[in-house]
């Protein structure tokens, strides 16, 4: 069990300190790969650990303070921040470089392998860093391309191909990625009422049909106001990335690339800092509109069972 308090530095720099119960192992294993992780990778698109504590049985890390929390609680309107397509864009890249860099700069290269809505975390100009590196794992041996691990994660992100053969590779990342942009497409859960969002997409999807077919399924607060560009690019990527065998999948900075483009088609720099709009979610009209989400949603990541479990 894990509690995150906000705190202050003697220099008067907000930091976020995550602290597990005492004596808890799960928590000192978690807690002892993130700091050998985050010791490993600086990118403005990852959150940075300012420091540790192990002592006297407290555990304890310390983080940069990312203010506008999480893309789940921002999705859900929970946040108070209007989600608007432009700034869904943003965080898309940003996430995809955070997870592009960990797979291909990082030496030796580290899968996520919780890659999910809560966490992802938006700084003051909506930028998103990659949070939570307690399930992570290096990938050491390269050259087999692959590590063969008992199966952690979160349901309804979780690569179908790791969850059989119980090996776990980069793309097992991408797979999950491809969710996270169909959650910000139509702000749905991956799992809602026992439907599995991946196949509520495919289901429906026409590309000879406008938009795809896609007006159903779609999040109504984005197609407010002035069609959004790229709709169509953003969703033909993410059921690429959720392609049920891996080698299908595009790799990370393929996705950067992509999303890079579907930007420049909307007009707007890629590499611009900040997010081009700034209202609140009450500002922009939608605070009685329905979020399917709950504080409790995808509260839970870790090991699964050996016998299988599938929505329908």
């Amino acid at each position: 069990f894990v509690k995150v308090y906000q705190g202050n530095l003697p220099s008067g720099e907000l930091v976020a300190i995550k602290r597990a119960a005492k004596e808890s192992m799960q928590g000192a294993v978690e807690f002892k790969t993130e700091i050998e992780l985050l010791s490993r990778v600086h990118h403005k698109n990852l959150v940075g650990l300012v420091g540790f504590c192990f002592e006297k049985g407290e555990q304890m890390l310390v983080y940069e303070y990312i203010p506008n929390g999480t893309l789940m609680d921002s999705l859900s309107g929970k946040s108070g921040i209007w989600m608007d397509w432009i700034r869904r864009l943003k965080v898309a890249l940003g996430a995809a470089r955070g997870l592009a860099y960990l797979h291909e700069l990082a030496n030796p290269p580290i899968i996520h392998r919780d890659i999910k809505s809560s966490n992802i975390l938006l700084d003051h100009h909506l930028n998103a860093k990659v949070a939570d590196f307690g399930l992570s794992k290096l990938l050491v041996d390269s050259d087999r391309g692959h590590v063969t691990t008992q199966v952690k994660g979160t349901m309804g992100y979780l690569d179908p191909e790791y969850y059989m053969t119980q090996q776990l590779t980069e793309k097992s990342d991408v797979y999950s990625y491809g969710v996270l942009m169909l959650e910000l497409a139509t702000a749905r859960r991956p799992i809602e009422q026992g439907k599995y969002i991946v196949r509520e997409v495919m289901r429906v999807m026409d590309t000879s049909k406008d938009l795809y077919n896609l007006h159903s399924i779609l999040d109504p607060t984005i197609m407010k106001g002035t069609r959004p560009k790229g709709l169509e690019k953003f969703v033909a990527l993410a059921m690429r990335c959720v392609k049920e065998y891996a080698a299908e999948r595009p790799t990370m900075a393929e996705v950067v690339k992509e999303i890079e483009s579907i930007i420049e088609l909307v007009g707007l720099n890629p590499n611009s800092e900040s997010a081009t709009t700034s209202e609140t979610y009450e500002e922009a009209g939608g605070v009685n509109a329905q979020h399917p989400y709950r504080e409790e949603d995808f509260s839970y990541s870790g090991i699964f069972p050996s016998t299988r479990v599938e929505p329908q």
